[in-house]
């Protein structure tokens, strides 16, 4: 029962019922109740999804005092008991299963009601929502069928609100609803309240595996044996007349963290109305205008609940004849500027320490904060409003179900997924688009709620577009967009935009950059961003990082300009001819590298010597096919001879694995000038700065070692190069040479490794494919996704470190390179720098700094942060 639990018995009864126990133990209006274990859901599917008789018995008899404390007795034709089923798991996952409200009504009890509410609208009502919902969810009969006829009967009767239909209109709905079960099951629809009770127990523990809530739980990183609790609550009725209604309210806005109540209040009306988008709401301050004493009735509930809890909670209730009910109460889902506001907020008020307010921030919900804007200065062309539910701006083609959302952005389209209102099951093409727009619904239905919890930008309830889903168009008051057309939404300010806008680069908030000063007092790892221009650098230095971790040098090759003397480069038959080519980027490169030292003036920066893929450099060879053929088909023989001269030099440096080729160090050996250059590049850029009074810190790192003497005869050749600069110039630095460690081989000899290395970096992204034997790019587009759907693999090892496999690699790496130096700077780069499981178990292994892309930083600095509190906490 409700009374017997508490909020810390969240593992078993799930968070919904642990938190219900909470509130009854606070004196809060809450409708009775029981909740059904996640011990009974295990125990469920354990037993081949049959509820045992012993669990039978004891839900009757729970069943029995929750008659005895409501004076009501279940399935009685005189004083009916009505029952809600919901479900709860111990993290939330809203929207994702299944619920069943006025469960016990049948023909018998919907008459007494009738004869004794002087309200038939209301019975019919709560009657025609239960078979709806039954029939859907415990019978699987198509939700559409019962939709399509609800939609017929309004157009029939001219109205446009499920709230208008009358007590006749709903009757034959009842009728018809009846009619389609015994259609699509070939079974009356069940009138025994303690079978429909049965029923419902079992499809909502069911729930747990349905599609949406599998997506969900992969995407959230929710372990799938936790299974659900069920709550079984007295039904109380928002749908009982004006002085009735159902709403959602927040403590704190969601989407700004704004210390103000905030939510949506629909009069006359059902909790399912205002979740799932049915029905457009209102805003909280209706409740007040109409029923002021209830309003600060919840008001004071809601100031308990937040100071009970210590966090923003998200609560939903109904109002019964202006009487107040709570019906749950979670820890509420918000945007990350909201977040980071409401935690910072609470740490200046005392309500949670700085540690808390640390802990409390994903470090992933900070990307959308990286996320651009509208340009406020650009000329738009506004097609419609509608309400901001989730911030940010994207921009992207329309498309109007999620399985063609997720199609586009397989084939690399950003797509906007308009809906009416979305639905759980549109989970995956919510994933898979940049923005959601639905016409209906508010800013606490499922698609702003989602899009919050994903951090992409939403708006919500634009009335004045209208959805034909059979033409695959969208109509609106100036224009009638087609599926595949561009339009640009801000969810910040609820505008739809035709066309695609220019976005700016966002800015940051007083609280975030509070925030990243308090992360800066707790952690100890270095964070270093990984760039590639002067430009990326700059942006890493604003984002707070303390140098440059990896700066990778063929990447600055990759314009027009630059690539067409790589490729001759690349090609060149000779020493001399590779000197040529690159006595042309020395300039060019240098260039680079005094931007790069400039922007970190100061602070370390590491520059990888060229690590090319040779197909990534040379032309590609259909396209030098089309033009040979062209060149034959002219009768042009010096373009002729010259192309297939070409082709033969391709053909003699083709791979067949490149990721594995004639790359890293291996360049550096055989064409030693490739270095040589570099060097002299790297070298020349810092002493001319140097000169200027502006302090560097250089360091290059050779890649791709797998062997000590690979190290050793790279170092002796970028030693003797800066020695030659030093002399010319008159003038030294410190240049510390040092090996990034990619190669399995690489981290069992590092203690030789390091005997010509001055530092070390692992280089996570490339050491994952060489130890598992994955293509990246193959794998992430082939089988990988079936591995981790099919639990093959927990987690995607390209963004979630691999401690077992990869992550001992480094710690042999770390331990063997420290007992010959044991003093020796070390560090890791890759995708994983910025992931906080990742981050958690480099700071416990002992690493000196991790490097992360510029917008990754202030997510790196908070993970950094997390992990150092841990280490504090973790008992020694």
């Amino acid at each position: 029962m409700f009374n017997e639990g508490n909020a810390s018995m969240n593992g078993l009864l799930g968070r919904k019922g642990a938190n219900l126990a909470e509130m009854v133990n606070l004196k809060l209006p809450v409708p009775q109740g029981f909740t059904i274990t996640t011990n009974a859901c295990r125990r469920f599917y354990e037993e081949g999804k049959i509820i045992h008789p012993a669990i039978e018995q004891e839900i009757l008899e729970a069943l029995a005092a929750l008659e005895h404390l409501t004076g009501k007795r279940f399935g009685h034709r005189e004083n009916p008991l009505l029952v809600s089923v919901r479900s709860g798991s111990s993290i939330s996952m809203p929207g994702m299963m299944d619920t069943i409200l006025n469960l016990g009504l049948n023909d018998e009890t919907v008459a007494f009601l009738v004869q004794n509410e002087a309200n038939a609208r209301f019975a019919y009502d709560s009657y025609r929502r239960f078979i709806q919902m039954f029939g859907s969810i415990v019978l699987d009969v198509d939700g559409n069928l019962f939709e399509e006829e609800l939609e017929r009967m309004k157009l029939n009767s001219g109205v446009e609100l499920d709230s208008e239909l009358n007590a006749n209109h709903l009757l034959t709905l009842i009728t018809t609803y009846k009619e389609i079960i015994v259609r699509e099951t070939g079974e009356p629809f069940p009138q025994n309240p303690h079978t429909q009770l049965m029923m419902a127990i079992g499809a909502v523990f069911g729930s747990w595996y349905n599609q949406r809530a599998m997506i969900y739980r992969r995407i959230q990183k929710i372990p799938e044996h936790l299974g659900t609790a069920v709550t079984v609550q007295e039904m109380v009725f928002g749908n009982l007349g004006s002085t009735s209604g159902t709403g959602i309210a927040f403590t704190r806005h969601p989407s700004t963290g704004n210390n103000e109540l905030f939510g949506e209040f629909i009069l006359n009306a059902q909790g399912e109305d205002i979740v799932a988008g049915i029905r457009t709401p209102h805003p909280l301050s209706i409740l007040k205008e109409s029923m002021p004493d209830t309003f600060e009735q919840f008001r004071k509930a809601a100031h308990t609940l937040e100071q009970h809890y210590h966090d923003v909670q998200d609560i939903e209730f109904t109002v019964e004849d202006t009487r107040l009910y709570l019906l749950q109460t979670r820890a509420a889902k918000r945007t990350a500027a909201a977040t980071i506001k409401i935690a910072v907020d609470m740490a200046n008020e005392g309500l949670i320490t700085r540690e808390q307010a640390i802990m409390r921030i994903d470090p992933a919900s900070l990307m959308p904060l990286m996320q651009y804007k509208i340009d406020p200065h650009a000329d738009v062309h506004v097609i419609g409003y509608g309400m901001n539910a989730s911030s940010g701006a994207a921009t992207g083609i329309i498309v109007f179900d999620a399985e063609e959302a997720e199609r586009q952005h397989r084939t690399g389209h950003s797509v906007i997924l308009v809906r009416q209102e979305t639905t759980p099951e549109d989970i995956h093409g919510m994933v898979a688009s940049a923005g959601v727009l639905t016409t209906r619904g508010g800013v606490t239905s499922h698609a702003a709620v989602v899009a919050r919890d994903l951090g992409i930008p939403s708006v919500v309830g634009c009335e004045s577009f209208k959805v034909n889903l059979a033409e695959r168009q969208l109509h609106t008051d100036s224009i009638v967009l087609q599926e595949g057309d561009v339009v640009t939404i801000c969810g910040s300010t609820g505008r739809i935009i035709h066309g695609e806008v220019p976005l700016v680069p966002p800015t940051f908030t007083e609280e975030f950059c509070t925030l990243l000063a308090w992360a800066n007092e707790y952690k100890t790892l270095a964070v270093y961003g990984s760039v590639n221009t002067p430009q990326e650098a700059r942006f890493a230095r604003k984002m707070g990082a303390e140098g440059v971790g990896l700066c990778r040098t063929e990447l600055m090759f990759m314009d027009p300009v630059r690539l067409p003397i790589v490729a001759r480069m690349m090609l060149a038959h000779s020493k001399r001819e590779r000197r040529k080519a690159l006595h042309k980027l020395i300039p060019l490169q240098k260039q680079d590298f005094l931007g790069i030292f400039r922007a970190m003036a100061g602070c370390e920066v590491t520059i990888r010597l060229i690590d090319p893929p040779l197909h990534e450099f040379l032309p590609n060879p259909a396209t030098l096919a089309l033009e040979i053929e062209r060149a034959r088909v002219a009768g042009d023989e010096d373009l002729l001879e010259e192309k297939e001269a070409l082709q033969k030099r391709i053909d003699i440096l083709h791979e067949l694995n490149p990721s594995f080729g004639h790359r890293g160090c291996r360049i550096g050996i055989t064409y030693p000038e490739v270095y040589e250059i570099q060097t002299r590049a790297i070298a020349e850029a810092a002493l001319e700065l140097k000169a200027e009074g502006i302090t560097v810190y250089p360091r290059i790192i050779v890649p791709l070692v797998s062997h000590s003497r690979e190290m050793k005869v790279v170092r002796e050749n970028v030693v003797e190069t800066l020695e030659q600069v030093f002399s010319v110039y008159l003038d030294r630095i410190d240049i510390l040479v040092g090996a990034f460690v990619e190669l399995p081989r690489a981290c069992i000899t590092a203690d030789k490794m390091v005997e010509y290395a001055d530092f070390l970096t692992f280089g996570t992204n490339d050491l994952t494919q060489s130890t598992y034997g994955f293509s990246r790019d193959d794998a992430e587009g082939r089988y990988l996704a079936y591995y981790l759907d099919n639990n093959i693999l927990p987690e995607n090892p390209f963004s979630v470190l691999d401690v077992d496999g990869v992550g001992e690699l480094i710690k042999i790496g770390i331990e063997r390179g420290r007992k010959t130096k044991p003093d020796i700077k070390i560090g890791v780069c890759g995708e994983h720098t910025s992931e906080k499981q990742s981050v958690r178990f480099l700071q416990e292994i002992g690493l000196d700094f991790i490097s992360c892309l510029p917008h990754r930083v202030p997510s790196a600095r908070i993970a950094a942060a997390q992990a150092a509190i841990l280490k504090t906490r973790k008992p020694k």
